[in-house]
């Protein structure tokens, strides 16, 4: 039975786009029947009173410092993630099926990494992918033989997520290195609780609040030594890095010192903090810096973000490093085309979740197809993230398609393409036309790893493209996030 729409109010004329699947609605405008009691209740309030806690949710996120740096803004600029009100709601069943295949991806790029670091067998059967994976920066040859202390490399993953025009969801991209986001998960469940709380009651909805706990419980868990007398900091590059707002909260929140690699020192392979009460034993460093400024010794010696010493002493098992330097190779666009082939090899089992096809110019067939149709695929450059260093083919100019195939031709490795895919919409609040209007989402679910295996955070980041028919949903491109809502199962 066709379900009514939503009273006349803030969902009244709303339009999903043609060709998407709507998180919300349905492809007539009305609610989905998992989602319909609670969307009556939203969309009971007028334009108008929406428009109103929408500034106060605003001015809520300004005035408690929840911003980004801006890199590419000469000015470095310090923004607001912009956040939305209209929640991204996931059902139950829907959860319960990203939950187990998130872990059985996260299981499996594990075992890769523990591969490609000692005795590298996968190449003995697919010698053909050796190059593929290992002609990259990101592997890094030199930890080859070192097994990290708690036997875990991807304590924090954040893998993004997509659902295409046929409702499917996908594995777009594996963030195995620093993944940042997930203070927002919780500062934007803050606000809805404030701001819409009757609502988000009557959802049912799984709490998030218990991610800083989790966490600390995860990094204790991996210590070289006892987890209740190990200490442990958070390592950042400092105030300037466009996610330092998470790197203070989530110390905060777990608490445990924020540190500056000038704050730490190695003796005698061991890692100690500089307090006022003299030198105190460091057992984890949950650190926020890239592996190349980690420590000038292993990698960059001009670097002075790190701490001369660190990697020698994670080698030596007297310290743990959230993440472990070199997971780079496993988060490498070109090695997500083989994630798959990954999880039947190490697991013998068949990948629950999908992905997107993917073109790996480092293959010349996959790279003569690219170079032909670049007017219709999505081409990226393998180490770059937030948007950047992608030619989105099918709104792409003929200048920039010319100089894309230069840049393929000159380095066919550093590229991968994947066809366009549609990506599902959310109802979301425009305020230059004080109205809900339908943009595309994507998904970060965080995973936390330990010796017991990998947990799902019951919800993540949902990013929304706030711009009409854009497909980039990230921060720094303009995106903003909402709150996203995982129903509890039904009683």
């Amino acid at each position: 039975m066709r379900q009514p729409p939503p009273e006349p109010g803030l969902f009244a004329g709303y339009t999903p786009t043609p060709g998407s699947i709507d998180e919300l609605m349905g492809a007539d405008g009305s609610a989905r029947p998992d989602f319909q009691k609670l969307l009556n209740v939203l969309g009971a309030r007028s334009p108008e009173d929406f428009s109103h806690m929408q500034t106060l949710a605003e001015r809520a996120l300004l005035n408690q410092g929840v911003t980004f740096s801006v890199y590419s803004d000469r000015r470095g600029t310090e923004r607001i993630f912009p956040f939305c009100l209209i929640p991204r709601i996931i059902s139950a069943p829907d959860w319960a099926h990203l939950e187990r295949g998130l872990e059985q991806r996260i299981r499996a790029l594990g075992l890769f990494l523990d591969d490609v670091y000692d005795g590298q067998r996968l190449f003995s059967e697919r010698p053909e992918l050796r190059d593929i994976i290992l002609n990259t920066p990101l592997y890094l040859p030199r930890l080859r033989g070192v097994r990290p202390a708690g036997g875990v490399r991807i304590h924090i993953a954040g893998i993004d997520l997509i659902r295409d025009g046929q409702g499917t969801f996908r594995v777009l991209e594996d963030n195995l290195r620093t993944p940042s986001g997930v203070s927002y998960v919780m500062e934007n469940r803050i606000l809805s609780k404030r701001v819409v709380p009757e609502v988000l009651e009557l959802a049912r909805v799984r709490r998030v609040d218990h991610y800083p706990a989790r966490l600390a419980e995860t990094l204790r868990a991996v210590s070289p030594e006892s987890p209740d007398s190990s200490t442990v900091v958070v390592l950042t590059p400092g105030p300037y890095n466009s996610a330092y707002f998470e790197h203070s909260f989530l110390a905060r929140t777990m608490g445990v010192p924020l540190v500056h690699g000038e704050d730490l020192f190695v003796e005698d392979d061991r890692v100690f903090l500089r307090t006022t009460r003299g030198p105190r034993r460091v057992h984890v460093i949950y650190r926020r810096i890239d592996d190349a400024f980690l420590d000038p010794e292993a990698f960059r010696p001009d670097s002075m973000l790190g701490v001369r010493g660190l990697v020698r002493a994670w080698a030596a098992g007297n310290v743990t490093l959230a993440n472990a330097p070199g997971n780079g190779v496993a988060d490498d666009k070109a090695t997500y085309a083989f994630v798959p082939d990954f999880i039947r090899y190490y697991l013998g089992e068949e990948p629950l979740l999908e992905q997107v096809p993917t073109y790996v110019c480092a293959r010349e067939k996959d790279c003569q197809y690219v170079l032909e149709h670049l007017g219709e695929l999505v081409v990226k450059t393998v180490d770059e993230a937030g948007g950047y260093g992608m030619l989105m083919g099918p709104q792409s100019t003929q200048a920039e398609r010319d100089e894309f195939r230069q840049r393929i031709l000159a380095q066919p490795r550093r590229y991968i393409a994947q066809p366009r895919v549609e990506l599902s919409t959310c109802p979301t609040w425009d305020t230059a036309s004080r109205q809900v209007v339908a943009r595309r989402v994507d998904l970060r679910p965080y995973i936390l790893t330990g010796p017991q295996g990998p947990w799902v955070l019951p919800g993540g980041l949902s990013r929304v493209a706030l711009r009409a028919g854009s497909y980039v949903v990230n921060s720094s491109q303009g995106g903003g996030s909402k709150d996203t809502w995982v129903q509890k199962e039904a009683v």
